[in-house]
């Protein structure tokens, strides 16, 4: 990696930039689990079997290998089964790496613990917050498209975590539609905000969120679901690319670029959210040093083909 001295940089500053300008190692990954849990009717049933087939080939793509996404679903969907993959990602899972974990189906709660309909026993947030706690993934992300699933809100909250539910609380019961707003943020090109090829769960919730807005309103019916969000990061948090920076992706040289030009934007995030823990000179410092570790590596992925960004600007 090129390391440039900065005219004026302080001491404090470089020691900042540099350790902010070090991308994880490549073997850093993505981990998904994806599971689908009951039904109840047959429409049901059906709606949450297509949300995650929609939801799967992105995936997948994304994390660049099919062993990175665990799905349960009909009667793999068992809290055993389940608990038996996070304890799996608890030994293999680096702590460089990120996991998410989508819940789709329908959930409840009975005044004091969010529930997850599946199969035998439902498992409880409680037990989430188990599984998630014990895998040492520095970046989670769990999203709940359930009824109820706001319930599980607090008790799910972590430094390291974003968390996004369907609903505000555990009392707003009807069945979501969050969840299908949700998987079409993956592949919407109108869900990418700031034109950067790639939906990031920021982006993702933010248009899932408008989605249910207008579904109530153009239905003219009163809002039973209020999606929330917490947590931060959830703007560098990736789960698609889209357009050429999809195709990029399927190139292995081009796509280790793509992951550390990913990580230098997060990193950028990152610095931005604690501008105001650091003196002005170290922050403006730290961050003209990760925006020319970003410029140089832009300049290779745009070699030999160049990028869809590259062209946009």
């Amino acid at each position: 990696m090129i390391r440039r001295q900065i005219p004026g940089l302080s001491l404090t500053g470089l020691f900042a930039a540099l350790w902010l300008a070090v991308p994880l190692p490549a073997v850093a990954a993505t981990h998904f689990i994806v599971v689908e849990g009951l039904g109840g009717t047959r429409g049901y049933t059906e709606r949450f079997r297509n949300q995650v087939e929609k939801m799967l080939p992105v995936l997948r793509r994304t994390a660049g290998r099919d062993s990175l996404v665990h799905v349960l679903a009909g009667t793999e969907a068992t809290g055993g089964r389940i608990g038996a993959v996070f304890e799996e990602l608890r030994r293999a899972v680096a702590p460089g790496d990120a996991l998410a974990v989508f819940l789709i189906g329908h959930g409840s709660h009975d005044g004091r613990h969010y529930k997850f309909n599946i199969p035998g026993p439902d498992f409880t947030d409680d037990q989430l917050k188990g599984w998630l706690d014990a895998v040492p993934a520095a970046r989670q992300l769990v999203v709940s498209t359930t009824s109820s699933s706001g319930g599980a809100l607090e008790t799910l909250k972590s430094p390291r975590r974003i968390v996004v539910t369907a609903t505000r609380n555990g009392r707003e019961r009807n069945a979501t539609v969050f969840g299908q707003y949700w998987v079409e943020a993956f592949s919407a090109a109108s869900a990418d905000t700031d034109k950067n090829e790639s939906i990031s769960a920021l982006e993702a919730f933010r248009y899932a969120e408008s989605k249910v807005k207008a579904h109530y309103a153009d239905n003219k019916q009163l809002a039973t679901e209020h999606p929330q969000i917490q947590g931060e990061r959830a703007g560098g948090f990736l789960l698609a690319r889209l357009g050429a920076a999809a195709e990029l992706a399927r190139d292995p040289e081009k796509r280790e670029l793509l992951d550390q030009r990913e990580e230098l934007e997060r990193r950028i995030a990152d610095l931005t959210l604690r501008k105001d823990d650091l003196p002005q000179n170290e922050y403006l410092d730290a961050l003209q040093a990760l925006l020319l570790e970003l410029a140089e590596l832009q300049e290779r992925i745009d070699a030999d083909g160049g990028s869809a960004r590259g062209e946009k600007q």
